[in-house]
C-alpha cells in the first residue's frame, strides 16, 4: 500500500518521468485536484452520453454542450488549480445531467448500455463506488490509450469551441463529435478498430473546429496582417493578458480607454497583435516575455497586473511577490487569485483589475527590437504568387511545419538548434507557443519573405492547413503530402494533440513530434500510427535535417 499513487495523470509531455505523475503534477496539480477533475470527467461523460441520445431525437440542449466543453477545457493542462471552482463545475455538471436523465426518461428514449457510473446522479452516489478511475479503469492498454487520445483531442477541441462561442459563433455537429467521442470512451465493448477510426472522427472534429474559430476570430477582428510587435516596454503601468480568448482581450481593451494604464500581450496572446480592430488602442503595447512557462521569473520584473483567459497559467514559486496582482477569468483558477466572472449581460467588469493596475510602477524591461507575425492564411495566400516564383526559382526549397507548443525541459532546446540549424533556403512555419525557441533569432528572410511565417496561436494551425491546400492547388498536385513542406511539430498539451489529429484527419504524412512521444501511446499504438502515417518521433538535429530537409531517410 506504501507504493499505491495518490493520483495518476499523464496527459501531458512532461509528466514524471515519460510515465505518468503518481504524487504531484510535474504542473503543479495536486492528487485531491486530479481527484476532482477525474469525477468532473466521469460527469460530463455521462452528461455527452444523454445529450448524444437526445440530440437523435432533435432534443439536444446547448447548455448541456457548454457544459461539456468548459468541464473539458478547465481539466486541460495549467488550466484550474483551485478545488472550491472544480467542485462547483462538478456541481452544475450532475445539476445538467440529472436534468438531462429525467429528460431523456420523460421522452422515452433508450440509454445506451455504457458504464453504470456515469449515469449517477449525483456525486456522493459516484464517490460511493472507490477508486474512481475512469479510462484508467480499462485493462486493455491499445484501448486505454486510444481512449485517452480521443478524449484528449476532445479537450483541445472544447477549448476551440469555448473561444469561438464566447464571440457568438457555435456549431452543434462540432458539439456533437465531442459528446460522441465522449460516450464512446465509456463503452467497455469498443473494440480497438472502432477506437482507431474514432481518433480520427475527433481529428476530423478539430479541422472544423479550428475553421469556426477562425471564422469568429477573423469575422470580429478582421485578417491578421503582417505586423512588427514592439518587445520593449513603455513609462506607464501595464496590464499583462495571457492565453488565447480575444474576446476578453476586447472587453479589456474598451475599459481601460483613457486609464492611464498600457495593455500588453504575453505568450500565446502575442497574436492578438495582428488583427487590425486591436490596432485602434493607443494603449495596447507590444508584448511582454516569452512563452508560458517563464512567467515565474518575468512575472517579478512585469510590475503590474495579469490577467490569464484560458491555460498556461502557473503556480508560482512560494517567495513570488506577484500572486495577489494575478486575475483569472473563464475556465482558470488558482488559489491566491482574483477570479472574475461574466455578468448577466455576459459582459466582464474589471474595474477592479485596472485600479489595481493603476498603483502599480511601470514594467522593468527584459528585452527591446521587434518581432514580426501576421503570416495567417489570408496574409500569405495574397503573397501565393511571389512564393511560388521563388519555390520554381529553387531559392525556397523547403517548408517546415514547426507549430505546437512550448515547455520547460531542457531537451526542447532541440527546437532552437534547429531552426539555427537550418539550410538557408527553407522557411518555417509556426503557430502555437513553439514559436518562442526561434522567433527571435536573426534568421533573416528570402528576397523579402521572412524565414519565419507566425501564423499566430495554436489554433491557428487551421492556417497551415489553408496554406498548404493553397500551394497544392497552384501546383495542381493531387495531395499535400507531394508539396516541399516537412512537419517538425512540438507538442505540450491537448491542445497540440487535436491539432496533430486534426493533421492526421487530413491524410498529412511524415510529421515528426517531440521531445517524446504521449505516454499514452502504447507499441501497437505507435505501430498502427507509423504504418498509416509515418508518424515519427525527433532524434538529433543533424539526422531529422538530413531526412526532413535533404530526403535521406
Amino acid at each position: 500500500m506504501e507504493n499505491k499513487p495518490e493520483m495518476f495523470c499523464y496527459q501531458c509531455q512532461e509528466t514524471a518521468r515519460g510515465k505518468g505523475c503518481e504524487r504531484i503534477g510535474v504542473c503543479g496539480k495536486h492528487p485531491e485536484t486530479s481527484a476532482r477533475m477525474d469525477l468532473l470527467l466521469y460527469a460530463v461523460r455521462g452528461v455527452a452520453a444523454i445529450n448524444r441520445a437526445l440530440r437523435e431525437r432533435g432534443l439536444a440542449s446547448r447548455e448541456a454542450s457548454h457544459e461539456v466543453i468548459d468541464a473539458l477545457f478547465t481539466t486541460i493542462t495549467n488550466a484550474n488549480f483551485d478545488n472550491d471552482s472544480l467542485d462547483d463545475f462538478i456541481r452544475r455538471a450532475f445539476e445538467v445531467k440529472k436534468s438531462l436523465l429525467a429528460q431523456a426518461r420523460s421522452a422515452g428514449i433508450q440509454l445506451p448500455a455504457i458504464s453504470h457510473i456515469e449515469f449517477f446522479a449525483t456525486p456522493e452516489e459516484a464517490e460511493k463506488y472507490e477508486p474512481v478511475t475512469g479510462v484508467l479503469a480499462e485493462t486493455d492498454e491499445d484501448k486505454r490509450g486510444l481512449k485517452q487520445l480521443a478524449i484528449y483531442g476532445c479537450k483541445g477541441m472544447a477549448a476551440y469551441a469555448r473561444h469561438a462561442a464566447n464571440l457568438g459563433y457555435e456549431d452543434d455537429e462540432v458539439y456533437a463529435v465531442i459528446e460522441n467521442a465522449m460516450a464512446e470512451t465509456a463503452r467497455d465493448d469498443i473494440s480497438v478498430d472502432e477506437l482507431l477510426k474514432l481518433v480520427l472522427y475527433v481529428g476530423s472534429g478539430g479541422v472544423s473546429v479550428m475553421a469556426l474559430l477562425d471564422s469568429a476570430n477573423t469575422g470580429t477582428y478582421g485578417n491578421p496582417e503582417i505586423t512588427k510587435v514592439d518587445i520593449g516596454v513603455r513609462n506607464r503601468p501595464g496590464i499583462l493578458i495571457s492565453g488565447h480568448d480575444l474576446k476578453d482581450l476586447e472587453e479589456l481593451l474598451e475599459q481601460t480607454q483613457g486609464k492611464g494604464v498600457d495593455v500588453y500581450t504575453h505568450s500565446e496572446m502575442l497574436p492578438a497583435q495582428y488583427y487590425p480592430a486591436f490596432k485602434k488602442y493607443p494603449h495596447f503595447a507590444g508584448n511582454y516575455g516569452n512563452a508560458w512557462w517563464k512567467q515565474t521569473d518575468e512575472f517579478e520584473t512585469f510590475n503590474g497586473v495579469f490577467l490569464f483567459t484560458s491555460n498556461c497559467i502557473v503556480p508560482p514559486r512560494k517567495n513570488c511577490t506577484y500572486l495577489d496582482r494575478v486575475y483569472t477569468t473563464g475556465v482558470v483558477a488558482m488559489p491566491g487569485t482574483h477570479h472574475i466572472e461574466a455578468g448577466p449581460d455576459g459582459r466582464k467588469d474589471y474595474s477592479e483589475l485596472i485600479a489595481r493596475a493603476q498603483s502599480c510602477e511601470a514594467p522593468t524591461e527584459i528585452e527591446h527590437g521587434e518581432i514580426v507575425g501576421g503570416f495567417a492564411h489570408h496574409q500569405v495566400i495574397e503573397l501565393a504568387p511571389k512564393i511560388i516564383d521563388l519555390i520554381n526559382r529553387g531559392k525556397i526549397r523547403k517548408f517546415v511545419v514547426m507549430a505546437g507548443c512550448d515547455g520547460r525541459f531542457p531537451s526542447r532546446a532541440y527546437y532552437t538548434r534547429f531552426a539555427e540549424t537550418l539550410p538557408e533556403d527553407c522557411v518555417i512555419l509556426t503557430a502555437g507557443c513553439a514559436k518562442y525557441r526561434y522567433n527571435k533569432l536573426p534568421l533573416g528572410d528570402i528576397e523579402g519573405v521572412p524565414r519565419v511565417l507566425d501564423a499566430g496561436q495554436c489554433n491557428d494551425s487551421y492556417s497551415l492547413v489553408r496554406i498548404a491546400l493553397a500551394l497544392k492547388d497552384a501546383f495542381k498536385l493531387e495531395s499535400v503530402n507531394d508539396l516541399p513542406i516537412v512537419y517538425n511539430i512540438a507538442w505540450y498539451e491537448q491542445k497540440a494533440v487535436i491539432v496533430l489529429l486534426a493533421l492526421l484527419s487530413l491524410g498529412v504524412q511524415n510529421i515528426h513530434t517531440g521531445p517524446t512521444l504521449p505516454a499514452f501511446f502504447t507499441p501497437d499504438i505507435l505501430k498502427v500510427l507509423q504504418e498509416k502515417f509515418n508518424i515519427a518521433t525527433i532524434s538529433t538535429v543533424e539526422q531529422d535535417i538530413d531526412t526532413l530537409i535533404n530526403n535521406n531517410p
